[in-house]
């Protein structure tokens, strides 16, 4: 019998060397070809387990719904962890939720929600029509001050049964259905707390929600700054239990800290980078960089009240067209954004282009305030009749708006225009200037929904706090096409009206409208399934966090 010991016996080394590589060879073909029919015949699915960690800049402070609101931190948590009558879906429409289906009445002002059944609130409790009505009238209650009162005023709601809910309007609203997204509160944790206890409650920070994911924990420093919240999957979530087991957001002072922990792989996922942040990242290659529309632009709102100057129109006018918004984008944004020249950024429902543009155009600017008797000093800024072309500009420390309001300083300063700005966290800018809208220039965003709704950003009545007509606009015939655009139940008879409104409002230039970025958000490759095409506000991206995985099988095709 041959064996390979006396064929070996018969070879030279150089033989024997030859021989060794060609099963070498043999064997790693042997592998290859094996996986290759595996890879061939069977496919990877995701299944239950693993952990996914995000880092999020801020703190929270009201993981409550009804008191989220302004608070990036609380609503990226209130979105994992509570659910609404509604939600939005990957592409940001509105569809149902905890409603299983619902009617309109003919008349448009009676709401007929139906509710799932066998829904379990986190501690085991069942939910019912009766958490929808109690969440309701908090919202309606002056006294607990949600900030989401306005919405709801003159709104009634009733409990049909244990299953059904009905919300009575005084008159038709297009968006009305917006409106049920918001999260709904466990009425037997609640219902026995005074207003003036309502904030101060350890459910604030400790919730209990019917969302796909549960509190579990959080962790403090030792001077009560909130790490981080641990939370897990809800195995009776009635989407489905989500893959990912374990979902951890953690929180950071600012954008740089939070990119260090990434680069580190502490986090997995950044809740928002700044477009001059993406060279910050080491690991481009194993990170997704979801690029998202977003409805939100942003704006210098001039506040005539305030400033002589800025009550000129034609001076509103050239400063609008004193600014290089390319420039802007290109330097500011990366190339993440869209010019604007109306108050619907491009991508949204109702946007048109045909508006008034104040576009780029120096000496246009120039000719334009030389004709309305602006005169150029000797210092090289204009004035009239002895009223300065001076004015200050306000803005948060956000490093995009920062970087925004120095090039706008210096390309108005070229029109003769002498602008200073000043930066302030966004606390501040919300309580001391919006609030009681002190300032003559606002640098601010806004933000819209996917159908937009701009009648609190324009519309006369809401020129004092809580409105958010930060221009203190007024024009009777937009109030008009305002009050149309929310009764008009047809989407697509409502373009008409958002064509007029963006004409007339880009005409009278109450702001220099600059651009609207995209939603930029950040994921290792490790976490898979994250399908997002756009949100109306960040904490939407959530939306089919459920249906996101870090672990796979193979099965067969």
């Amino acid at each position: 019998m041959i064996t390979w010991r006396k064929i070996s016996q018969n070879l030279s080394n150089k033989e024997r060397i030859m021989v060794g590589w060609l099963i070498i060879i043999a064997a790693v073909s042997l592998i290859i070809s094996a996986a290759a029919f595996y890879y061939h015949y069977t496919k990877a699915v995701p299944i239950a387990g693993g952990d996914y960690t995000e880092g999020v800049v801020g703190q929270p402070l009201y993981v409550n719904p009804v008191l989220a609101a302004g608070n990036d931190a609380d609503a990226d948590l209130c979105a994992l962890i509570f659910s609404g009558l509604f939600k939005y879906d990957a592409d940001g429409r509105i569809v149902p939720d905890l409603a299983e289906s619902y009617e309109v009445s003919d008349d448009k002002l009676t709401y007929t929600m139906h509710l799932r059944k066998d829904i379990k609130w986190h501690d085991g409790e069942p939910f019912s029509a009766a958490d929808v009505l109690f969440t309701i009238q908090v919202i309606q209650d002056p006294a607990f001050k949600s900030p989401l009162r306005q919405s709801w005023q003159g709104v009634g709601v009733e409990m049909v049964d244990d299953n059904t809910v009905r919300f009575l309007l005084q008159t038709p609203y297009a968006f009305f259905l917006n409106n049920l997204s918001v999260g709904i509160l466990p009425k037997h944790i609640w219902e026995t707390l005074a207003p003036g206890n309502y904030p101060l409650a350890e459910y604030n920070l400790r919730p209990v929600g019917t969302g796909p994911y549960k509190f579990i924990n959080f962790e403090k420093d030792s001077e009560g700054n909130i790490l981080s919240y641990q939370l897990r999957a809800n195995e009776n979530y009635y989407g489905g239990q989500p893959y990912i087991t374990n979902f951890n957001l953690s929180f950071y002072y600012d954008e740089d800290s939070m990119t260090e922990a990434y680069n580190n792989k502490q986090i997995f996922g950044m809740s928002y980078v700044s477009p001059s942040k993406l060279p910050n990242i080491k690991s481009r290659r194993s990170s997704d960089i979801h690029s998202i529309n977003i409805p939100r632009y942003f704006a210098v709102f001039f506040n005539q009240q305030k400033s002589k100057a800025l009550a000129d129109s034609e001076v509103r006018k050239a400063l609008s067209m004193a600014i290089d918004r390319q420039a802007i984008i290109k330097e500011v944004l990366s190339g993440e954004g869209k010019e604007i020249y109306s108050p619907i950024p491009p991508g949204t429902f109702g946007f048109t282009d045909d508006v008034k543009k104040f576009s780029f155009d120096i000496e246009k600017a120039n000719k334009t305030l030389d004709d309305d008797g602006w005169r150029k000093g000797d210092d090289g800024f204009r004035a009239k009749n002895g009223q300065a072309l001076e004015f200050k500009m306000t803005t948060t420390d956000w490093p995009d708006l920062m970087q925004t309001a120095d090039m706008l300083k210096q390309e108005w300063a070229t029109v003769g225009a002498k602008v200073d700005f000043e930066s302030l966290p966004v606390a501040d800018i919300q309580q001391n200037f919006i609030r009681p809208r002190e300032y003559e220039a606002l640098l601010f965003g806004q933000m819209l929904g996917v159908d937009p709704d701009p009648f609190a950003f324009w519309h006369s009545s809401q020129t004092h706090d809580p409105g958010m007509n930060l221009a203190l606009y007024n024009n009777p015939d937009v109030d008009k096409l305002l009050e149309k655009i929310r009764q008009e139940m047809d989407p697509a008879s409502r373009l008409d009206y958002y064509k007029k409104f963006q004409q007339d409002v880009a005409s009278d230039a109450p702001a220099a409208f600059l651009y609207s970025p995209n939603y930029l958000y950040v994921t290792s490759k490790k976490v898979q399934g994250v399908d997002i095409n756009a949100v109306t506000t960040p904490d939407r991206r959530f939306s089919n966090v459920m249906k996101w995985f870090v672990n796979t099988k193979r099965v067969k095709k």
